[in-house]
């Protein structure tokens, strides 16, 4: 698989970082200059979304990404697949820019594991379930690669998430579930393979095509990442007032909705020290959903919530799905969330996907990882390093 990067990038990371660990919302397609360290060795994997990206490569003209491994049956005759793909393997790769080949909606991954995989260590890993033909995936990660110095988090990551779903990104602490997010939304650069999103390579979109398609996507970051300075009114209508030309009286409207939807229609003219845990998760929701996103991105809305807080958030996650539709994704560990609001899973450990496929599938999986991990037993291929 060819490295799909334009120019010196360092890490391969993107500027476009929000403001504050892990951001508001309307920072998302704003750009300055970096001052962030760069990741941690240890423990960087599923860091807050946000504030560890850098300058990203220089834009040149964008070319379509390789030919995905989910447009077909996945195993041994995968890596001959890819060998056949435009620029695949390296080479001058005028074919990739000469004769871009039509991308085909996923159908199935199979079994995850190719030629040369270390038997022991991917042994679990069966990758994507059989799906219907014809589905279509919002989101997709194509043989990923991501290394921070020596420690690898993303290791041929194949995985798609389906449209107008809610799917759940599941894992262990550290396993990269937080850097998928930022390779979602541009803040980090692939050392290899490819990120489509929306039919659109994100690694290969121009400065200016990048900014764009961010305004596509709503996230809750954890603990809401609200701006300490600004009431709750004016912090859900940041995005409107940075993104839009709408009128004060319009951005009104809109963001008095989106607060009575969450349950905080009478607290606009709180300040965030104001507010509990709870409140900040659902302000941040409510930002979230102002410009009408197709995608929208949880990083771990439960985290620091108490057991009935985290099930209102999620069941009013699932009201606002029904009511809106879109792509939601959730990045969480938390398997009483997964159980209350996934309709598609992915489970993910050691870099690349062990199981995924439908919710009610995956919790009667045979994958002995998969069964251990969503039943939180102390016994099976999961210990403590």
């Amino acid at each position: 698989m060819s490295v799909f990067r334009r120019g010196d990038g360092g890490d391969g990371e993107r500027g476009g970082a929000p403001e504050q660990a892990g951001g508001p919302q309307g920072e998302l397609t704003s750009r300055g200059p970096d001052t962030s360290p760069a990741p941690a060795a240890e423990g960087g994997a599923d860091a807050p979304l946000g504030g560890d990206d850098m300058d990203r490569p220089q834009a040149s003209e964008p070319r379509p990404g390789p030919t995905s491994p989910t447009s077909g049956m996945a195993g041994p005759g995968e890596a001959a697949a890819a060998n056949q793909a435009p620029g695949a393997h390296g080479g001058d790769g005028a074919g990739a820019h000469d004769q871009p080949t039509a991308r085909q909606p996923a159908v199935s991954v199979g079994r995850e594991r190719r030629a040369g995989d270390d038997d022991d260590e991917f042994s679990l890993h069966w990758g994507q379930r059989p799906r219907p033909e014809g589905t279509r995936d919002a989101i997709e990660f194509i043989d990923v690669h991501k290394a921070f110095g020596r420690n690898k988090i993303l290791r041929g990551l194949n995985m798609g998430l389906p449209e107008n779903r809610i799917s759940m990104i599941l894992g262990p602490s550290g396993t990269g579930k937080s850097v998928c997010i930022k390779h979602i939304v541009g803040l980090l650069y692939p050392d290899e393979g490819d990120v489509v999103v929306l039919g659109e390579s994100i690694p290969n979109l121009a400065d200016d095509d990048l900014f764009e398609i961010r305004k596509k996507f709503g996230v809750l970051f954890q603990d809401g990442a609200l701006f300490g300075s600004m009431n709750l009114y004016d912090n859900v209508a940041f995005p409107l007032r940075q993104h839009t030309d709408k009128s004060e009286d319009e951005i009104g409207e809109i963001v008095n909705r989106r607060l009575k939807e969450v349950g905080l229609g009478d607290a606009g003219d709180k300040m965030p020290n104001e507010l509990s845990g709870g409140m900040r998760k659902r302000a941040g929701f409510a930002r979230a959903l102002v410009l009408d996103p197709e995608i929208v991105l949880f990083d771990e809305p439960d985290s620091g919530l108490d057991p009935v807080r985290t099930a209102l958030l999620c069941e009013l996650i699932q009201e606002v799905h029904a009511e809106n539709g879109g792509s939601y994704v959730v990045i969480t560990h938390d398997i009483a969330s997964a159980r209350r609001v996934a309709e598609y899973i992915a489970v993910l450990w050691r870099g690349r996907i062990v199981e995924s496929g439908p919710a009610e599938e995956l919790f009667n999986s045979d994958n002995p990882f998969v069964r251990q991990f969503l039943s939180g037993e102390s016994q099976g291929p999961l210990g403590m390093e």
